[in-house]
């Protein structure tokens, strides 16, 4: 599947790659739906699928130039470059936003991941039988993901290796957020808030000729849960990838079905109008290491449409909708 790309395709890989990443970070959305939206997720898994026994044969031969059309070599490291960079900037603007402004965000996202639903199964084909029943299981699956309680934050390594898998599935399973996936587990602030920001700051330092870091202890111990975190993430992507090419290749229609039933049931982790409860014990919060409140879950309501800030969520919503039915227009005359 490597091939020579023009510039201008490389650009846009890279900036899916950064919606993607972007996506991953926020919890509740999917880079798998990003990634399936903007119409790269089967060349995406087949690609992962490809670094296999094959690859490091060529690889170990010296093989080079084989090894990275093999695995189509360009294509990934555009998109990775970007999920990687988007941790560092876009992340980083909609963190600030999901603080400033967290009800347009959510209405924002909550637009868009309706639009991929019809995006999706717009092609879908005949629903029959079986694929009905696969939609309500996988629907089913996506209400209960979003009613489950987080648990507590946890660094052992071992434990960090598995979250590093979990959470990556974000990328490869469409609908399936793995930064809620991390919330539910309660590592989200540690492996994607703390470690990031530990692993900056590091850069920053190591480029500006400073290396104290080395004998700072809790920096150490953020580089080693984010290095930890990142092998698993790796071997995630890889090993649930190939399952998902096989099943894919064998019964698309189902796990398609089953995707859209498993985003169309997580539209309530995304539900705009909710307010968090923090966990208690004895009548006192719990607090995380920054001096932060546990959230614990969601309590979820209707909006009030007599007041104005409600009118401009839905109009966000709107514009998520909006967005979806762009890219598919624009998909749509690329390929006319």
């Amino acid at each position: 599947m490597q091939k020579n790309r023009t510039l201008i395709e490389k650009i846009y890989l890279f900036l899916k790659g950064l919606a993607m990443g972007a996506a991953n970070k926020v919890p509740g959305v999917s880079g798998g739906t990003v990634s399936f939206v903007l119409g790269f997720y089967e060349e995406l898994i087949y690609s992962f699928q490809k670094i296999n026994g094959k690859a490091f044969k060529l690889l170990f031969n010296g093989r080079f130039r084989s090894f990275f059309n093999y695995i189509n070599a360009q294509f990934l490291g555009l998109v990775i470059a970007g999920s990687i960079f988007s941790y560092f900037s876009v992340s980083l603007v909609l963190d600030y936003f999901l603080k400033h402004y967290e009800l347009y965000v959510w209405s924002w996202f909550f637009g868009m991941i309706i639009g991929s639903i019809w995006y999706i199964g717009k092609d879908f084909g005949e629903w029959n039988f079986k694929n009905t029943f696969s939609l309500v299981i996988g629907a089913a699956v996506g209400v209960g993901i979003s009613f489950l309680t987080p648990a507590g934050e946890n660094d052992n390594l071992w434990f960090v290796f598995i979250c590093g898998i979990i959470g990556v599935s974000g990328m490869t399973l469409p609908g399936l957020s793995g930064s809620f996936i991390l919330i539910l587990m309660g590592n989200y602030v540690l492996l994607l808030v703390d470690s990031v920001n530990a692993l900056f700051g590091v850069l920053t330092d190591i480029f500006s000729g400073n290396f104290e870091f080395i004998d700072d202890p809790e920096r150490i111990r953020y580089l080693k849960i984010i290095g930890v975190f990142t092998a698993g993430s790796a071997f995630g992507l890889v090993s649930i990838s190939h399952v998902l090419g096989y099943v894919l290749k064998r019964w698309h229609q189902i796990v398609t079905a089953v995707i859209i039933g498993f985003i169309t049931g997580s539209l309530g982790i995304v539900w705009p109008w909710k307010e968090k409860v923090f966990k208690q014990v004895g009548g006192d919060f719990l607090l995380d290491q920054n001096g932060n409140k546990i959230v614990e879950n969601y309590k979820r309501f209707l909006p009030d449409l007599s007041v104005d800030t409600n009118w401009y969520a839905i109009f966000y919503a709107l514009v998520g909708i909006l967005l979806i039915l762009g890219i598919d227009y624009y998909g749509r005359r690329k390929t006319s």
